[in-house]
């Protein structure tokens, strides 16, 4: 019977132990120093012991923990598992003081539900701090004048990078006469760049050229007339902006006509492309005499429209007009 009565004893304590009866929550306060000198800070421990499951709250003062001594800022807490179904919290609050004395520092509390747990209280000593031993009260000193130089004028930024932006200022200039100097070379007569021929003057000179190749004399009858053709293509292009290059006989004629200044000599260019068609074309074979007044009728058309020079009043015919206007 006795036997029977400790297994039910030791059953029951089992149960509780599994049910897990709760126990009171611990909460403790202490300090790294009793002393503090006034001014500085000191950090105050709270240890907090409580079931993981249950639930309460720390309660701080935000301003201060008695009268002398404040609350500079409250860390978080750092909370811990000790086993058993219990946790350990541990926060620290930063006090400060400045004004010397003892003082009692009211305690911290934990509300859980209706109950309410203290801690302990503590006492901290505030020493004073040194202060200057003069006894007489010196006022500020007047602003002194400095040499100044042209360098505490220039912005911060140039004179903290000076060096580096002269570098960059150095590396750039350098650069760039190299670049110059290489595009001279590669176009050493880019300087120096032939003044462009005119288009009458041009034309002139290949209807000279042509005429002293003599290629009519040789049976090159096509050869002449395409080069004849061209040099007056190229003439209107030059001197008109008409793109005779790319248009047919038809097209150039209807050109020549729309024009005022090659109006008149509309019939010299139409006897040249007439007798080229012909040669090109129809495979005809001039006579001498039809070359020549091919070649003439070349010849007239561009001298009939080349550019007429601009007569400039002289000083004296002017004033002549002027004093005749007067009279």
């Amino acid at each position: 019977m006795i036997r029977q009565i400790r297994i039910l004893l030791l059953l029951l304590a089992t149960s509780f132990a599994v049910c897990g009866v709760s126990a009171s929550p611990s909460l403790k306060v202490s300090l790294d120093s009793a002393y503090l000198l006034m001014g500085r800070t000191t950090p105050l421990h709270v240890e907090l012991i409580k079931d993981a499951n249950q639930a309460g709250q720390l309660v701080i003062p935000k301003d201060s923990i008695c009268g002398k001594v404040e609350i500079l800022k409250i860390l978080k807490a750092d909370t811990a598992d000790i086993g058993s179904g219990r946790v350990e919290i541990n926060q620290d609050i930063l006090l400060q003081s400045f004004d010397s004395g003892v003082y009692h520092l009211n305690p911290i509390a934990y509300v859980a539900g209706t109950d309410t747990i203290r801690s302990n209280r503590l006492v901290l000593k505030v020493f004073p701090a040194d202060v200057d031993s003069l006894q007489t009260i010196h006022d500020y000193a007047d602003v002194a004048d400095v040499d100044r130089s042209f360098i505490d004028y220039l912005p911060d930024f140039i004179v903290d990078y000076g060096l580096w932006i002269l570098a960059v200022i150095i590396v750039l200039a350098i650069g760039g006469y190299i670049a110059y100097v290489m595009t001279k070379k590669k176009n050493p007569f880019a300087a120096s760049a032939p003044k462009p021929v005119p288009p009458y003057e041009r034309a002139i000179d290949e209807l000279n050229k042509l005429r002293g190749e003599k290629l009519c004399e040789n049976g090159q009858e096509k050869e002449f007339y395409t080069r004849l053709t061209d040099i007056l293509r190229t003439y209107l292009h030059g001197r008109f902006g008409v793109n005779a290059m790319e248009m047919t006989s038809t097209q150039i004629r209807h050109a020549i006509q729309s024009n005022e200044e090659t109006r008149l000599s509309k019939a010299n260019m139409e006897r040249v492309l007439e007798t080229a068609d012909f040669v090109k074309f129809a495979k005809v074979r001039p006579l001498p005499d039809d070359n020549v007044k091919a070649f003439n009728s070349a010849i007239q058309f561009v001298e009939d429209t080349k550019p007429q020079p601009v007569i400039e009043e002289n000083a004296d015919s002017t004033e002549d007009k002027e004093t005749t206007t007067k009279q």
